[in-house]
């Protein structure tokens, strides 16, 4: 599998995944002009795109899906926001597994404010597994089950808590951040990286950092940490997902 972030963060999220036979994106909340052009830094084009899977409907997730013109998976729930917008329109159950030609796709339901928000388990033929959890507020069970095994995981380090509390942010802004629905720290996700951590893990992705009330040092400072505990600082690579270009291209 070949995996790539191609934004981050929120002004646009879109994650690219890429076995010998499938390619897909996860997400697709930057432009079609965009995301093209980041597609063809790393070989790839936009018509070879298979499908687009969708975590949840909002804008920094979904802003090119209706100029795409890509088969578009969304939840049963959210069909009726896309259904006279997008042109190849499929929908998915948040809990039941389904197939993109030969990758095995098993979505799960996180707690975000959105209509149905899930993250994602994605495993290739040969037994390889990417996991995704951004846009989370907190950490449940179900989370935890399916996120196991990963070789790659792509977990949000939204904020610290410390840079939050500082920030200009408003009041409620900060609590909505903070709050059950809304955003990983850097300390949940660290706390979730170390529940998962295996001797198979090969790459952590931190993704979906703010701008404002996080620093991609102190991000990595607390997942270096969990990497060093586990004593596999020679094992596993960790990178931050770039806000506005492509990130590190992985391989497993």
């Amino acid at each position: 599998m070949r995996v790539c972030t191609l934004a981050s963060g929120s002004s646009g999220n879109s994650l690219y995944i890429e076995t010998e036979n499938t390619r897909i994106l996860v997400d697709a909340g930057i432009s079609r002009k965009q995301i093209t052009l980041r597609l063809e830094k790393i070989g790839v084009g936009l018509s070879e795109i298979d499908a687009v899977i969708v975590t949840h409907e909002h804008s920094d997730h979904t802003h090119a899906i209706q100029r795409l013109d890509i088969p578009t998976y969304v939840t049963s729930a959210t069909v009726h926001l896309w259904k006279d917008k997008v042109t190849h329109l499929e929908e998915f159950e948040s809990d039941a597994q389904f197939t993109i030609k030969d990758l095995l796709v098993t979505p799960f339901s996180v707690p975000h404010d959105a209509l149905d928000p899930v993250g994602f388990s994605i495993e290739s033929s040969c037994n390889r597994k990417v996991g995704i959890v951004t846009d989370i507020g907190s950490v449940t069970a179900l989370v935890m089950e399916r996120l196991k095994h990963s070789n790659i995981l792509l977990i949000e380090f939204n904020h610290d808590n410390e840079i939050l509390l500082y920030s200009h942010y408003p009041w409620d802004l900060k609590q909505r951040i903070k709050g059950r629905l809304g955003h990983l720290s850097n300390n949940q996700a660290s706390e979730l990286l170390q529940t998962l951590f295996h001797g198979g893990l090969n790459h952590v992705i931190l993704g979906h950092l703010s701008q404002v009330n996080n620093r991609p040092e102190v991000a990595l400072e607390c997942a270096s940490k969990v990497v060093k505990k586990n004593g596999a600082e020679s094992e596993v690579n960790i990178s931050v997902a770039p806000r506005k270009t492509i990130g590190e291209v992985l391989r497993i």
